[in-house]
């Protein structure tokens, strides 16, 4: 076999599997685990995978699309519903969270109404607000600002010096992409992402909130990394690959 048709084979197999392991891609090449390590430090070189300790796992990575608030409701309700639980389970009596604007976010305002839960409540995100109810034992404070209809909520100059006039003791993030390369946490919108590097500022606290689809996205704009949160919550254990890559930054998975 060519070195080239080792390769194709090789980038076939992250494709499928996700990652590679120096010894099996020996044993299957009937080559001597050193060729392997050269081959993946080409591949690496060419930026089409990230070598780690014993293999290899995949990096192919795509921008996350421009969605308004509803339509990303709409999608993966499931998996954010379970998301929204787990974050809910973490919320105690009295506490004092942020909420910033995001789908899974909307899912959790309706549980904590709900179940009307005895808490303070501050929040950019106004579409929840026809949610509320006079016996809403929950505070809530709305940060004003200027409303974009893609976030569904209140970003950018004028919403960051309101928040900068609060503080909480956990806050909850949304986020367009994770790169477990460089460990980057982005949105699509940089008034957005200078709205939720404000939130964390005001935080004892910060938990990011992102379904496993997320760990393959990036967003435009860089807002923090993954090493500043507390924990990353998500509907489930994501797969091996992934799980290689979070152990480098020592991070909380729930």
């Amino acid at each position: 076999m060519f070195i080239e048709e080792r390769h194709k084979h090789i980038l076939d197999l992250l494709e499928r599997d996700g990652k590679v392991l120096v010894k099996d891609l020996s044993t299957q090449f009937n080559v001597s685990e050193s060729m392997i390590r050269k081959d993946l430090q080409v591949l690496e070189k060419n930026n089409l995978l990230q070598r780690t300790y014993g293999g290899a796992i995949n990096i192919k990575r795509s921008i996350a699309s421009a969605e308004t608030l509803f339509k990303r409701v709409e999608k993966d309700t499931d998996l954010k519903q379970i998301i929204a639980k787990k974050v809910y389970n973490l919320i105690n009596d009295n506490d004092t969270i942020f909420l910033d604007a995001s789908s899974i976010s909307y899912f959790l305002i309706k549980l904590l109404i709900e179940n009307n839960k005895n808490i303070t409540l501050i929040t950019n995100m106004v579409e929840v607000s026809s949610l509320l109810h006079l016996d809403l034992k929950m505070k809530v404070i709305f940060i004003g600002g200027d409303y974009n209809k893609l976030v569904g909520g209140n970003i950018g100059f004028h919403s960051i010096e309101q928040i900068k006039l609060y503080s909480c003791n956990k806050a909850f993030i949304g986020c367009s992409g994770i790169n477990l390369t460089n460990g980057n946490v982005s949105s699509g919108m940089s008034e957005d992402a200078g709205t939720k590097r404000a939130i964390m500022s005001i935080s004892k606290e910060a938990y990011l909130m992102a379904t496993n689809e997320r760990f393959n996205l990036d967003g435009i704009f860089n807002f923090s990394n993954i090493s500043d949160f507390h924990s990353i919550i998500t509907e489930a254990n994501p797969n091996d690959a992934v799980l290689t890559l979070l152990e480098q930054y020592n991070i909380n998975l729930i």
